[in-house]
């Protein structure tokens, strides 16, 4: 519409200039413009005339939309070389209404075919900066390595190995915001416009030596274990402590305890999962108030029914209540997310069954109280770790009887998918909820496993390389569960496997040798990092 009016302007602009209408009409008239009168004939040098300033109009009106690309323009030149040949040699009468007819179907369809390309670009409306997401890759690859059975019965410790074997599959697991550039050049006098998108991976990126601690290993004590403190063992080297993840082409301002809390007020945040899990949220608790001790902090575990019994060691959960912000922070101990029920309540020494196809039923009891949720788990899936806590696989509420999830890799990729569709079938009843599932943290033991001497003694930051490069997820179960739901991949196994540096390793607060802790990781230390990132993505 807007071309039409523009070709009526220019001829009615033309016959002012020149005066007269049989010589000019002609060429406006093979626009397909009726001006409502009649044609007429003319003479051959009329026809000269109006083929000139036909030829002159079309290259005029073309030269008005400047953004069609090689095709259009091609097209466009083609109508010329028809039009004007058309009108010197009369084309047995197709000057008329015919033509006119025939340019309008042409100019029409170049207009809409242009608008179906871009329908949100014109020559007089530029195309915005698109506002996109990044996507978390999917991956698929052969777990060439079997989960150890191991049993760390005192230290909550297991083992897991991933393959380095990777294959990149899209994901439609939305993670971040983009940022976008336009690039504009001029060739042959017309405008084309390019645009390149660089996508925001928190997981893709490199490690730089600019970073602080976010709080003092030595006064966060109403929130760390001391084992984790590796400030008060007799480490010496703290090194690990100065690296901050840089993520490419993403937003990570750098984390402000008391900015989290206001933009959390009136909001709860649970953490769902192991020990690694009881990490992130120990280091939060620390990094939302600086390290130092708060009085106003309020433990409202038992809102939440975190008890320890006469032979519990630690309770089951911790939540806090910090009241200037109305803010809860929470843990519930589930190291594999599944419902796990007693099969005789009456006998202290009952064997319980796991529901591979059942989240724990903490989250089914209070998932309406979140508005932050982030589950994990991975290093208990070992037999030995079945066996010590007498745990015994059920699916449909039976004993499990199919072959394919007797593995112990099966089984927990199994209950990953599950507990990840059922959060995903409500988060639409929960619309305020926003769900991650953490990726497996890695772990380091080298020459040799826990139990045959492995060790994780180097104390020398990012000995094997700094930076991230791959934009496909190494947790290929997490990646994959997450595919095509709302629930949004955490992913920090990659920034977090050139750390070997950073875990407990050989010091203890007692400074006696023993197994090396190769999995947990110091504090302050890389669970900061994965709450970083976190923040950055809420």
């Amino acid at each position: 519409m807007m071309m039409a009016l523009e070709i009526t302007r220019v001829c009615r602009s033309r016959l002012r200039m020149t005066g007269g209408l049989s010589t000019h009409y002609k060429a406006c008239r093979a626009f397909g413009v009726s001006l409502g009168v009649g044609m007429g004939t003319g003479e051959k040098i009329q026809k000269a005339k109006a083929t000139s300033l036909c030829k002159f109009d079309l290259v005029f009106i073309i030269s008005l939309a400047d953004t069609y690309d090689v095709i259009s323009k091609f097209l466009c030149q083609e109508v010329i070389s028809f039009v004007c040949r058309g009108m010197k040699l009369g084309l047995n009468g197709l000057v008329g209404k015919q033509l006119s007819l025939t340019l309008v179907i042409i100019f029409t369809t170049l207009l809409i075919w242009k608008w179906v390309r871009t329908p949100y670009e014109d020559s007089f409306h530029q195309l915005q900066d698109l506002d996109l997401f990044s996507q978390v890759a999917k991956v698929d690859y052969a777990n060439q390595h079997p989960l150890a059975e191991e049993d760390f019965p005192n230290a909550e410790i297991a083992g897991h190995h991933t393959s380095e074997t990777v294959v990149q599959v899209v994901s439609d697991n939305i993670v971040g915001p983009t940022t976008a550039s336009k690039q504009t050049e001029d060739a042959k006098g017309f405008q084309s416009q390019i645009r390149e998108d660089k996508v925001c991976n928190f997981a893709k990126g490199k490690w730089a030596g600019k970073g602080r601690p976010l709080y003092s290993g030595f006064e966060c004590k109403q929130w760390l274990s001391e084992p984790w403190a590796c400030r008060l063992t007799q480490r010496t080297d703290f090194s690990y402590e100065k690296f901050r993840w840089e993520p490419e082409n993403c937003d990570m301002p750098e984390f402000d305890g008391s900015n989290f809390l206001r933009r959390m007020q009136d909001k709860t945040i649970a953490l769902v999962g192991d020990s690694l899990g009881r990490q992130q949220f120990q280091s939060l608790m620390c990094m939302v108030t600086g390290g130092k001790e708060r009085p106003d902090v309020e433990d409202v575990g038992l809102q939440y029914g975190f008890t320890m019994g006469l032979n519990d060691k630690r309770p089951n959960g911790w939540a806090y209540w910090f009241p200037i912000t109305n803010t809860t922070i929470l843990y519930y101990w589930s190291a594999t997310l599944c419902d796990v029920e007693p099969l005789n309540v009456s006998d202290p020494a009952t064997s319980y069954a796991m529901h591979l196809d059942r989240p724990t039923s903490f989250l089914k009891q209070n998932l309406h109280k979140f508005d932050v949720l982030v589950l994990n788990t991975g290093h208990h899936w070992n037999r030995g770790k079945l066996r010590a806590n007498r745990w015994e696989m059920f699916v449909n509420g039976t004993p499990n009887t199919d072959r394919r999830l007797a593995a112990m890799g099966s089984a927990k990729d199994f209950a990953v998918h599950r507990v990840v569709e059922w959060l995903d079938s409500q988060l639409p009843h929960h619309p305020r909820l926003k769900a991650f599932f953490r990726s497996i943290s890695p772990r380091h033991f080298f020459n040799g496993e826990w139990n045959s001497g492995g060790t994780c003694d180097n104390t020398k930051p990012l000995t094997g390389g700094n930076v991230v490069s791959q934009d496909a997820a190494i947790d290929a179960a997490a990646a994959s569960a997450v595919n095509g739901t709302r629930v949004v991949l955490l992913d920090i196994t990659g920034l977090s496997q050139l750390r070997d540096e950073s875990h407990i390793s050989k010091y203890s607060i007692k400074g006696t040798e023993g197994v090396q802790d190769c999995l947990h990781w110091c504090l302050p230390g890389i669970p900061d990092t994965w709450n970083e990132v976190l923040a950055a993505q809420l």
